[in-house]
C-alpha cells in the first residue's frame, strides 16, 4: 500500500459509527432521559384512559382527533402527538440538544474528548446525528404507545380522514408514519438550533431553556394575526401542517414548504454551531 493509500485509509470519517454508538448509549442510558421518555409515554396513556372512563369529547374540545378516539384506537397516537407538540416534544429535543456540547464542557470531558483526537467537525456531526436519532425515536415512541394503548382500549377499524374519506387500518398506520416522519424533520431543525445554543455556553440548562423559550415564543407569535407577514419565517409555523397528511388526497403544498423551512433552519444553525465550535477555545 502506498503512502497516499495509507493516508486515505486512515483518514477519519465525518461520521464515526463508534462515536455515534457511544453517544446514543449515553443519551438513552441516562436516567433523566429514561424518565423523560416515561413522561412522553404518559400522555397517550392518560388520554386513552381518560376518554375510556369519560364521555366522548364534544366537538371543539381538545385536539381535533380526540372526538374520533373511541371509534378507532389509532387516533390516540395522533391525539398524543398533537397534545405533546406544543411543549413536551420540543422540551425533550431541547434537553438533548442543549446538553450535546455544553454538557461535555460542564463536566469537563470536552477537552479530553477532543484530545483523543477527534476532529471538531466530526464530533459536531456525530452530536447532531445523535440528536436526530433521539428525535425520531421520541416521536415514534409517543405514536407507538398511543396506538398500542388505543387499540387495546378502543380496538381498530376504518380510519376516517380529515377529508371525510375512510381508509383501512394499514393505510391509517401508513399515514401516521408519514406524520411521524414530518414531525421528526421539524423537530430536528429545533435540535440544530439547540446544538448552536449548546456551543455558546457551558451550562446545558441555559441552552435548554433558550431553545424551549424560542419554541414557545415562536408559537405565541404565530398565533397573533397582526404578525401574519412574519409567520412563515417562524421555526414552528409549519408544524401543524402534518394534518394535510391525513387528507384524501394528501395535500403536499404546506408539507413541502415546511420541510424546506426545517432544512433551512437546520443548515443555518448547524453551520453557525460549526463556526462557533470550530474556533472555540475549549478549556474544560
Amino acid at each position: 500500500m502506498s503512502v497516499a493509500e495509507r493516508s486515505v485509509a486512515h483518514r477519519p470519517r465525518l461520521l464515526s459509527t463508534r462515536l455515534l454508538r457511544s453517544e446514543l448509549r449515553l443519551i438513552f442510558g441516562r436516567r433523566r432521559n429514561i424518565a423523560g421518555m416515561g413522561v412522553l409515554a404518559s400522555v397517550p396513556i392518560i388520554i386513552a384512559v381518560a376518554i375510556s372512563i369519560a364521555d366522548t369529547p364534544a366537538a371543539g374540545e381538545g385536539p381535533t382527533f380526540l372526538s374520533q378516539v373511541t371509534s378507532n384506537g389509532l387516533f390516540v397516537g395522533l391525539a398524543a402527538l398533537g397534545a405533546e407538540l406544543p411543549l413536551f416534544l420540543p422540551l425533550a429535543v431541547a434537553a438533548i440538544s442543549g446538553d450535546a456540547v455544553a454538557g461535555e464542557a460542564n463536566i469537563g470531558t470536552l477537552r479530553y474528548l477532543l484530545a483523543v483526537p477527534v476532529h471538531r467537525t466530526r464530533l459536531l456531526a456525530v452530536k447532531y446525528a445523535a440528536i436526530m436519532t433521539f428525535t425520531v425515536v421520541a416521536v415514534l415512541f409517543v405514536a407507538a404507545v398511543g396506538v398500542i394503548i388505543g387499540m387495546v382500549l378502543f380496538g381498530s377499524g376504518p380510519v376516517t380522514l380529515l377529508s371525510g374519506t375512510q381508509v383501512g387500518t394499514a393505510e391509517g398506520l401508513w399515514r401516521l408514519l408519514l406524520v411521524c416522519g414530518y414531525l421528526s424533520v421539524c423537530l430536528a431543525a429545533l435540535g440544530a438550533i439547540g446544538l448552536f445554543f449548546s456551543t455558546l455556553t457551558e451550562q446545558p440548562i441555559g441552552a435548554t431553556i433558550a431553545v424551549v423559550g424560542l419554541a414557545v415564543i415562536s408559537q405565541i407569535l404565530d398565533a397573533i394575526a397582526a404578525l401574519a407577514p412574519i409567520h412563515r419565517f417562524l421555526p414552528t409555523h409549519y408544524w401543524l401542517a402534518f394534518g394535510d397528511l391525513l387528507r384524501d388526497p394528501i395535500s403536499t403544498d404546506l408539507i413541502v414548504t415546511g420541510m424546506i423551512s426545517a432544512a433551512a433552519y437546520t443548515a443555518i444553525f448547524w453551520t453557525a454551531a460549526w463556526a462557533r465550535f470550530a474556533g472555540k477555545d475549549v478549556t474544560s
